[in-house]
C-alpha cells in the first residue's frame, strides 16, 4: 500500500470564516455587522501612520451578504496593517453605538501591532490589525493528551517569569524567554504550563499613548480573542508574535509541557458605557454586549464594567472559532476561562441549566483533544463549584484552597474538611458522577497571596496599587507567625519554612490534580501585595537569585512532583470510599487520629493519620503504586502519634519530615530511616511525616 506522508507544514488547521484571509493574489476582508449603514477598509503602510494610506468602501449591492461584508482587495499581502470603519445609528438609548471616525479593531483579527495613539483630536486610535500567514513547520508536533489524572499543572506570567535581570536569559519577558527557562520547568517536573491571558489587551493609556500610572499586568483586559499579545514578542515585526508563540508551544511539547491558556470570554477592555470604542461597541454592541436599561447601560457581572454576551450565537460562534484557533493553529492543549460562570448566563443575564456555550464547548468534536477548566464563580455572586458543568468540565477549586489554609492556620474543626479534600472533594464531584481529577487543586494562584506570603503577613498591603490599600481580598486565611512581613528571627523563619512544606505535601499528597503558583517553589514574595494586577515590575516578577538561595524549597518540591509522577496512589482516577482492599483489613483509604484510632471528626483537634492504599492497578500500567501514610500534626504544639494497628505489619521508609532541616526533610530515593520499632513518636508542632511502604 502506498504511505503518502504530508508535509509538515500541510497539518490540520481551523480556517477562520472571517477577519483578514490571506490568499495567493490578495487578501479578502470579512466582518460582520446587522445594523451597518457602510462599512469601510482603512489600510496603513506603517505602524506609527496616524492616517490611513488608502481607505476602500465595502459596496452594499455586491460585497454585503446578509449580515456579512465581504471584500477581496488584490496584491495585499502578509503584513498588511488595516483597520474597520462601520457607518450606522447612534442612539445610546437604544444600545447603538456607531461611530464613523473610530477606527475599529477586526474581531478576528489575528495580530496587532504598535499601540494606541494620541487622541488629541478626540479620534482613538487603536493598535493596528496585521494580516498573517498562518503557514509554520510544527515538525509533526501534535497535542500530548496526557491523561488529566497525571497532569500538575504550573500557573505562570509569560512575562513575569523571565522580565526580572537575574532570570539571565537574551530575551527577557518574553515568548522566547520562556524557551529559554524551557529545562527549569523540566527540572521541576511540571507537566503543564497554565500561562495567565495571552489574548491581546491594552498596554498604553487610549486617549494619551502613553504608559498607564497603574498598568494591566495580568492581562484580564482583553482586546482581541484570536491574537497573541505583542508585548511579549522580542521580535517588533508585525505580526513577529505569531511565530514565536508557535515556536514556544513547540518548544514546550518537546520537553513533554502541555500549554494551559487562560482565557477571558467573559469582558472586554472597551469597558462600560463611558469606555472607548475600540471594536466590538463600534460594528454592533446590541450582540456582542449584555445590555440593561433599554441599552443605555452594561450589565456588570464581570466586575470590569461590561459582560460579553456569549449565549447569542454570533458572539457563541466567535468565541468556539477562537477556541478552535488556539487548538490547531497554535496547538494549545487547554483553556482556563475566567470567570467561568458567566458563560452559563442567558442572553438576558439569568444563571441557567445546561447553558448552550457550556454544553457546546464541552461537546465541540474539534475541542475533543484539549483540557477544559472552569472558575466557577463571577463577580455578580454566582458560584458553581461542584456543580458548573457535564464530565469534560474541571474546576478550580476554591473550596480546597481555603480549607487546607484555615487547617494549617490552626482554625479548629477543620479535620472532616481536610479528610474530605485529601480524598479528592467528593462531596463536590462525585454526585455529578465526575471524578477527583475534576477539581484543580490550588492553595495559591496568581489572585492572592503566594505561598511565602501566606506565612508572613495578616494583612494585605497593597499601598502600591494606588487605591489607598482598599483593593483586594481581606479574607486571605494568612498568618505570620509572630512578625509581618520578612524578619530575621530564626524561629519564625523555620516555622514559616516548615508551614510551606506542610501546605506543599498536602497540594501534592491529595487526589485531584495539583496547581503550583509560579515561584512558590522559591518562596517567590510580592512584599504582602495579594492583588499585584497592575504591578508590572520586581513585586510580581520572579527573581531567579531565590532559586539559589532556597534551592533547599525548590529541592523539596520538586522531590514530591517526582513522587507523585511516579505514584499511582495518590491521583487515583476513581474516589476512594473506604472499600477494602483484601489486604489485611486495609481499605482504600484510612482514617486515624494521633495515636491510631478512631477519628472524633467533631473533637477540634488538629492531628490526623491517613492511609491511602496502592491500587490493585494502575489502568494501563504495570505500576501498581505503593501505600502511602500520612501524619499532619496541625496544632501549634507538639503531639505523640502511634501507628495504627493495620499499619504496623508493613514495612515503611520515611519519605518527607517537613520539621527536620535539609536533606532530612525528604529522602526522594524512598530510603529514609523507618519509624521506631514501637510505632511511636513525637512530631513537633505543625508538622507533616509521609512514610511509603515497600513494594
Amino acid at each position: 500500500m502506498l504511505m503518502v506522508h504530508p508535509h509538515p507544514e500541510l497539518q490540520f488547521s481551523h480556517v477562520l470564516p472571517y477577519g483578514a484571509i490571506l490568499h495567493e493574489r490578495g487578501v479578502r476582508f470579512v466582518v460582520f455587522s446587522r445594523s451597518a449603514t457602510a462599512m469601510r477598509l482603512l489600510l496603513y503602510k506603517n505602524v506609527d501612520d496616524r492616517e490611513p494610506s488608502e481607505i476602500i468602501d465595502f459596496d452594499r449591492e455586491t460585497d454585503r451578504w446578509g449580515d456579512i461584508w465581504s471584500i477581496f482587495i488584490p496584491g495585499l499581502s502578509e503584513g498588511q496593517l488595516y483597520h474597520f470603519q462601520a457607518e450606522g445609528p447612534y442612539n445610546p438609548d437604544e444600545g447603538m453605538l456607531f461611530d464613523g471616525r473610530a477606527r475599529l479593531i477586526d474581531p478576528y483579527a489575528k495580530a496587532l501591532a504598535g499601540t494606541f495613539q494620541s487622541a488629541e483630536d478626540g479620534i482613538i486610535r487603536p493598535p493596528k490589525c496585521v494580516v498573517v500567514d498562518e503557514s509554520f513547520n510544527w515538525e509533526g508536533d501534535r497535542h500530548l493528551k496526557r491523561d488529566l489524572s497525571e497532569s500538575i499543572i504550573y500557573e505562570m506570567h509569560v512575562k513575569g517569569f523571565t522580565a526580572d535581570e537575574s532570570s539571565g536569559v537574551d530575551n527577557p519577558g518574553t515568548y522566547r524567554g520562556v524557551v529559554e527557562k524551557i529545562p527549569y520547568l523540566k527540572s521541576l517536573g511540571v507537566t503543564a504550563v497554565e500561562l495567565m491571558p495571552i489574548h491581546e489587551f491594552p498596554m498604553m493609556d487610549m486617549m494619551t499613548g502613553k504608559t498607564p500610572t497603574r498598568g494591566n499586568y495580568w492581562g484580564y483586559d482583553s482586546m482581541a480573542f484570536f491574537a497573541p499579545h505583542r508585548g511579549y514578542a522580542a521580535s517588533k515585526k508585525p505580526g513577529g508574535q505569531v511565530r514565536e508563540f508557535k515556536e514556544m508551544v513547540k518548544a514546550l511539547h518537546q520537553a513533554g509541557i502541555e500549554v494551559i491558556l487562560d482565557v477571558v470570554y467573559n469582558h472586554t477592555c472597551e469597558g462600560n458605557e463611558k469606555g472607548p470604542i475600540l471594536s466590538f461597541k463600534g460594528l454592533e454592541n446590541q450582540v456582542y454586549y449584555m445590555l440593561a436599561n433599554g441599552g443605555r447601560e452594561y450589565k456588570n457581572y464581570s466586575g470590569c464594567g461590561n459582560t460579553v454576551n456569549g449565549n447569542h450565537p454570533i458572539v457563541r460562534e466567535m468565541i468556539f472559532n477562537s477556541l478552535r484557533h488556539w487548538v490547531h493553529n497554535y496547538h494549545v492543549d487547554g483553556f482556563r476561562f475566567d470567570l467561568a460562570s458567566i458563560l452559563s448566563r442567558d442572553r438576558s443575564g439569568n444563571l441557567v441549566a445546561n447553558p448552550p456555550l457550556v454544553e457546546a464547548i464541552a461537546e465541540d468534536p474539534m475541542l475533543a483533544d484539549t483540557k477544559i477548566i472552569a472558575e466557577a464563580w463571577d463577580a455578580a455572586g454566582a458560584y458553581q463549584v461542584g456543580s458548573f458543568a457535564n464530565l469534560r468540565w474541571a474546576e478550580w477549586n476554591g473550596r480546597y484552597r481555603d480549607d487546607i489554609r484555615s487547617f494549617w492556620k490552626g482554625e479548629p474543626h477543620k479535620l472532616g474538611a481536610l479528610a474530605t479534600r485529601l480524598a479528592g472533594s467528593s462531596d463536590l464531584y462525585q454526585a455529578g458522577g465526575r471524578q477527583p481529577y475534576h477539581s484543580i487543586n490550588f492553595i495559591t494562584s496568581h489572585d492572592g497571596f503566594p505561598m511565602n506570603d501566606l506565612t508572613s503577613y495578616n494583612h494585605k498591603h497593597n499601598e502600591a496599587n494606588g487605591e489607598g490599600n482598599r483593593d483586594g481580598d481581606n479574607h486571605n486565611l494568612s498568618y505570620n507567625y509572630g512578625v509581618e512581613g520578612p524578619t530575621k528571627r530564626t524561629s519564625i523563619e523555620k516555622l514559616r519554612r516548615q508551614q510551606i512544606k506542610n501546605m506543599f505535601c498536602t497540594l501534592l499528597m491529595s487526589q485531584g490534580v495539583p496547581m503550583i503558583l509560579m515561584g512558590d517553589e522559591v518562596r517567590r514574595t510580592q512584599h504582602g501585595n495579594n492583588n499585584a494586577y497592575c504591578q508590572d515590575n520586581e513585586i510580581s516578577w520572579l527573581d531567579w537569585s531565590l532559586v539559589k538561595k532556597n534551592d533547599e524549597m525548590r529541592r523539596f518540591v520538586r522531590a514530591l512532583i517526582a513522587f507523585r509522577r511516579d505514584q499511582p496512589t495518590v491521583r487515583q482516577k476513581h474516589f476512594l470510599g473506604g472499600y477494602p482492599t483484601g489486604r489485611r483489613g486495609l481499605f482504600d483509604v484510612n482514617w486515624y487520629n494521633n495515636l491510631g484510632t478512631a477519628v472524633d471528626w467533631d473533637s477540634g483537634d488538629s492531628m490526623l493519620t491517613c492511609l491511602f492504599a496502592a491500587p490493585t492497578k494502575d489502568n494501563d500500567s504495570e505500576n501498581f503504586g505503593r501505600d502511602v501514610l500520612l501524619l499532619m500534626n496541625g496544632s501549634a504544639s507538639p503531639q505523640q502519634f502511634i501507628l495504627p494497628p493495620v499499619a504496623k505489619g508493613t514495612s515503611w521508609r520515611m519519605f518527607v519530615d517537613t520539621a527536620a532541616t535539609s536533606p532530612s526533610d525528604v529522602y526522594p530515593d524512598l530510603n529514609g530511616p523507618r519509624p521506631p520499632a514501637a510505632g511511636k513518636f513525637v512530631m513537633p508542632e505543625r508538622s507533616v511525616r509521609i512514610y511509603v511502604a515497600s513494594r
